[in-house]
């Protein structure tokens, strides 16, 4: 057998046992790991100097969720920056208005969000292994539009983070990483908009997402941040009776 036959044997193995992984169900996280994988996300939202490191993590689902919104509506998507104050660039080319550009901009807030309640339809079907396999799907493909180095690092280390959780730690510990992750998506995308909010009160939102929906939209950019907020809160709300099991 030559060495080539060795590795795509060897990279057939890899893939036949993530498969098998991420496939098979494990246990649900009962109410007591749930609450418990809750605090720890919530601690990691509300205390600042832990929230700054850990949203690079949202920002990361933000401008995945403009990406993909503007590659499903038919624009050309050009690239994507994460910086390292946490703000990111969705390049995208198209009609500079209309229903594709709406989506587009619409998307970001809202992804991360919409990515955790997704993740809580996972949990709760017991597809915790799943979750943090597709996750590292969805990091690779990003990588695929980064195009700077700090957003190379951040998709990196991210991906690395989950497939080290994923390939070696046991099926209890992945499924409380899975439940910690899941609450902080969908706690997450809450305050970013908040944040947007009070920046804009101070006069300094002028190049915000919502502001761009004003400007292209019958809408103004406080409604915008009402449907967000609708969104995000909307969507902790699903997800959370849904890991919670009520």
């Amino acid at each position: 057998m030559t060495r080539v036959e060795d590795a795509l044997r060897s990279v057939g193995d890899v893939v036949s046992t993530i498969w098998t992984a991420a496939t098979s169900p494990v246990a649900v996280p009962d109410q007591t790991l749930a609450l418990a994988t809750a605090a720890v996300a919530l601690a990691v939202v509300l205390v600042t100097p832990v929230w700054r490191v850990a949203r690079h993590v949202v920002t990361i689902a933000h401008e995945g969720g403009h990406g993909v919104m503007a590659l499903l509506t038919g624009r050309k998507l050009s690239g994507i920056r994460l910086h390292s104050d946490t703000s990111g660039l969705t390049v995208s080319s198209g009609r500079p208005r209309g229903i594709g550009m709406i989506l587009t901009a619409a998307a970001g807030y809202t992804a991360p969000a919409l990515i955790g309640l997704g993740a809580a339809a996972l949990l709760e079907a017991g597809y915790a292994v799943g979750l943090l396999w597709l996750l590292v799907l969805l990091l690779a493909l990003l990588l695929l539009q980064i195009r700077n180095w700090f957003g190379l690092w951040s998709v990196l280390v991210s991906g690395a983070a989950l497939v080290g959780v994923s390939w070696f730690l046991d099926a209890e510990t992945q499924t409380a990483v899975a439940a910690t992750v899941t609450w902080f998506l969908l706690l997450g995308s809450v305050r970013p908009v908040l944040e947007m909010q009070a920046q804009r009160r101070r006069g300094r939102g002028g190049r915000s997402d919502a502001d761009l929906l004003a400007r292209i939209t019958p809408l103004p950019g406080l409604a915008w941040v009402g449907i967000f907020l609708v969104v995000t809160v909307g969507c902790v709300v699903v997800g959370g009776r849904w890991i919670l099991g009520f």
